[in-house]
C-alpha cells in the first residue's frame, strides 16, 4: 500500500515546479513510509510514497516498463488478489518479467489489454499509468472503492492524489467550500456523496471506475456496476458457496512479504477471517496467528447496553482466540488520548469524521503498527448481509431517507435558523438519486426490491465512510489494512441472493452463521450483532464538552457564524435528550461533540474558506 500522486499540465516545465512536488510527496509520507520517487516525463509528473509489503527489492515506483518499444510508468496503490492467475496468462502471451510485485502486473496488464485491463483485477487499488505513446494519463480505482483517487481538473491540466491534503498542497488547488460542501459536512456527515471531495473543484473517481485524462479531455468510463440476476442456487448450495467465496478472499489476502496479523473483536465477521487464517498458517506450516482487540479503560465498568451494542466484545474475545490458537494481543485506550487523537484523525481523513470511532481505530492502528505492517479486518460484512438493525426493523426499512440518519433535526439544532435552508432537498436527493441507481429484476417482492436499495444505500454510503475511515487512520499509522468482505465476487453473490437465505433463521447475516456453524464456537456463530467498540467513560463527554464551550466562546472560530449556541448547550445539559444518533448506531452526545470539535479544527489547520 502506498501514496500516489500526479500533475498534468499542457504548459508548466515541471522543474520550475520542484518544490511544490516536494510538498505534495511529503504530505503522502505517512501513506509511505519506506521509499519514495519522482518521475517526469514530457506534460506529466507521477510521485509515488510506498509501504514495502511484497517483492520489496523489485516493486520500486514510479515503475517504467517498455514492451516493442512502447514506454508506459505506473504509479499504483494497493494489492491485487489474482496475481499468481494473471502472470501465468501474460507469460502464456509472450511477455516477460523483471519481479514479482502486483506492481509489474498491472502495467504489463495495461500493455496486453489497454484500458480493459481493470476488468481483469481482483483486488483493492487506485494507479495512474502515464503512456508514452499516446501521450495520455489512463487512471482507476477498484470495483468497491476500498482505495481512493482523488483530483482536481483545470484549464491547463489535472491534478490526482490518494488525498485531499496532496492536492491542497499544490497552489493550484484553493481550500474553498461553498453551499454545497456546507451540506456535506453539516448534513451528511461524517458520509460524502461518491465522487465529490467537498473541496471546491475536488471530485473522486467513483468505485469501479477509470478514466484518461489527454491534456484536453478527462473521459470517465464505469467498468463496474451491480447487476440483478435470478439466484439459481438452493439454500444448501448457497450456504457452500457463502463458506467457499469467504475462505477464498480470506486466504487470497493472506499472501504479504512482511509480518501479518488480524483484529478480533469477538463477533462473527472478524472471527470467522482470523479462523480461517489460523487455519491457512497452520496447514501452511507458518508462525502462530496474532490477533488484536481494541477497548478503553474503565469500559467494563461504565458499559451501557443498548439496542445496537448489547454485549461488550470482552466477554468474547478470550473464547474465540482460545478455539483458533491465536496469540492474542489487546489494546487499552486511555480516554484522554482518545479525545486528543480526534485532530490528528482529521488531519489522517482530511475532514471531520467518525469522531471517537475513527481517533480509536488511528490509535489501534499505531500499536498494531509496532509489531506489524499488514492487517485483516471484518469491514463491510454487515452491509452486504444485512447486518445491521435497519435492514431488521420495518418501522426503519421503509422509511424514505437514510436508515443511519434518519432525522435531520439535531443537525438543524445546532446551526444558525436558515443557514442551510434547502438542505433537507439536498439529502433527500441523494437519497432518492441512490435508491434509483439499484439495478432489479421484473415482478420482485415489494421486500425484494428494498432490500436492493438498501443493499446499494449501504454499499455507496455507509460502507464508504467505512472505507474511508479505515484506509485513511491505517495508513496514517504506516499500516495496510485488508478487507476480505469487500472481494467484489461476493459483493455481487450477495446483492442477488433473496432475503429469506441472507436472513436465515430469521437472523442478522443468517446465511454466513450457518456457513460456519460447526466450525467457530456456538457462543460466537449466535452472537447478537455488535458494532466496533466505543467508550462509555463519562470523562470522555466531559473533554468533548470542554472543547466545544471553548469554541463557542472563541469569536476568532470559523465556525463562529454557524453554531447556534442554545442548540448546542442544550445537548450539553441534557445529553440522553438526543433520541437517535447523528450518524450510525452510536454518534450521540459526545460524538456530535467531538464532530463540532473536528470540524472546527478541519477548518482553521487547513485555512478553509466559505464561498
Amino acid at each position: 500500500m502506498c501514496g500516489i500522486a500526479g500533475w498534468y499540465d499542457n504548459k508548466l516545465n515541471f522543474t520550475d515546479e520542484e518544490q511544490t512536488i516536494n510538498n505534495m510527496s511529503k504530505s503522502m509520507e505517512r501513506r509511505g513510509p519506506d521509499e519514495h520517487g519522482v518521475v517526469i516525463k514530457d506534460r506529466v509528473c507521477l510521485i509515488h510514497r510506498r509501504l514495502s509489503v511484497i517483492d520489496i527489492e523489485s516493486g520500486k515506483q514510479p515503475m517504467t516498463k517498455s514492451v516493442q518499444g512502447r514506454i508506459c510508468t505506473i504509479v499504483y496503490n494497493g494489492e491485487l488478489y489474482n496475481t499468481p492467475k494473471l502472470l501465468t496468462e501474460l507469460r502464456a502471451k509472450g511477455y516477460t518479467f523483471f519481479g514479482h510485485s502486483d506492481t509489474e502486473v498491472v502495467l504489463t496488464a495495461y500493455f496486453c489489454w489497454g484500458t480493459r485491463c481493470v476488468e481483469k483485477f481482483n483486488g483493492i487499488f487506485a494507479f495512474a499509468i502515464w503512456d508514452e505513446d499516446e501521450q495520455r494519463l489512463f487512471m482507476a480505482r477498484d470495483r468497491i472503492g476500498v482505495k481512493p483517487f482523488f483530483y482536481y481538473e483545470y484549464d491547463n491540466g489535472l491534478i490526482f492524489a490518494s488525498e485531499v491534503k496532496t492536492l491542497l498542497k499544490n497552489p493550484i488547488v484553493k481550500p474553498i467550500i461553498n453551499e454545497q460542501g456546507l451540506y456535506e459536512i453539516f448534513l451528511l456527515g461524517p458520509a460524502r456523496t461518491s465522487g465529490l471531495g467537498i473541496i471546491k473543484g475536488v471530485k473522486e473517481l467513483l468505485p469501479g471506475e477509470c478514466a484518461t485524462y489527454n491534456g484536453k479531455i478527462l473521459s470517465k468510463r464505469k467498468y463496474f456496476t451491480l447487476r440483478a440476476y435470478e439466484h439459481k442456487e438452493n439454500q444448501e448450495e448457497t450456504i457452500e458457496h457463502v463458506r467457499d467465496l469467504l475462505t477464498d478472499a480470506i486466504e487470497r489476502q493472506l499472501v504479504s512479504d512482511v509480518p501479518l496479523c488480524t483484529f478480533l473483536s469477538g463477533g462473527l465477521d472478524s472471527s470467522i477471517i482470523s479462523y480461517v487464517a489460523s487455519n491457512y498458517y497452520k496447514k501452511n506450516g507458518l508462525p502462530q496467528l496474532t490477533t488484536y482487540s481494541v477497548d478503553y479503560e474503565d469500559n467494563d465498568k461504565y458499559f451501557q447496553k443498548s439496542l445496537f451494542q448489547p454485549t461488550p466484545d470482552s466477554d468474547f474475545i478470550d473464547l474465540i482466540a482460545s478455539a483458533i490458537g491465536s496469540n492474542h494481543k489487546n489494546v487499552i485506550l486511555n480516554n484522554t488520548d482518545l479525545f486528543n487523537a480526534l485532530y490528528d484523525s482529521v488531519k489522517a481523513r482530511d475532514f471531520p469524521g467518525m469522531t471517537d470511532v475513527d481517533s480509536s481505530l488511528l490509535l489501534f492502528c499505531q500499536k498494531v503498527k509496532e509489531d506489524f505492517t499488514v492487517v485483516l479486518s471484518g469491514e463491510c460484512a454487515d452491509e452486504i448481509f444485512g447486518g445491521y438493525p435497519w435492514y431488521h426493523r420495518q418501522d426503519i426499512l421503509f422509511e424514505d431517507t437514510f436508515p443511519w440518519s434518519r432525522s435531520l433535526d439535531i443537525r438543524h439544532s445546532i446551526l444558525r435558523k436558515g443557514l442551510l435552508k434547502n438542505g433537507d432537498e439536498y439529502v433527500h436527493e441523494r437519497y432518492a438519486a441512490t435508491c434509483k441507481r439499484a439495478d432489479k429484476l421484473p415482478g420482485e417482492s415489494k421486500l425484494d426490491s428494498r432490500m436492493r436499495e438498501m443493499f446499494v444505500l449501504n454499499l455507496d454510503w455507509f460502507m464508504q465512510t467505512l472505507l474511508d475511515r479505515k484506509d485513511r487512520m491505517s495508513m496514517y499509522s504506516g499500516l495496510e489494512v485488508r478487507v476480505p468482505f469487500c472481494d467484489y465476487r461476493i459483493v455481487e453473490y450477495a446483492y442477488n441472493m433473496p432475503w429469506e437465505l441472507k436472513s436465515l433463521n430469521g437472523r442478522e447475516k443468517g446465511i454466513v452463521r450457518k456457513a460456519f456453524e460447526g466450525l467457530l464456537p456456538d457462543e460466537i456463530i449466535w452472537r447478537k450483532k455488535s458494532p466496533y467498540p466505543k467508550t462509555h467513560n463519562p470523562q470522555y463527554f466531559t473533554l468533548a464538552a470542554k472543547a466545544v464551550r471553548d469554541i463557542l466562546d472563541d469569536k476568532s472560530s470559523p465556525l463562529s457564524e454557524i453554531l447556534d449556541r442554545n442548540g448546542i448547550e442544550s445537548i450539553i445539559n441534557d445529553p440522553e435528550s438526543i433520541s437517535s444518533p447523528w450518524y450510525g448506531q452510536l454518534m450521540r452526545a459526545p460524538q456530535i461533540l467531538s464532530y463540532i470539535a473536528q470540524c472546527d479544527f478541519w477548518m482553521r489547520e487547513y485555512n478553509i474558506v466559505i464561498e
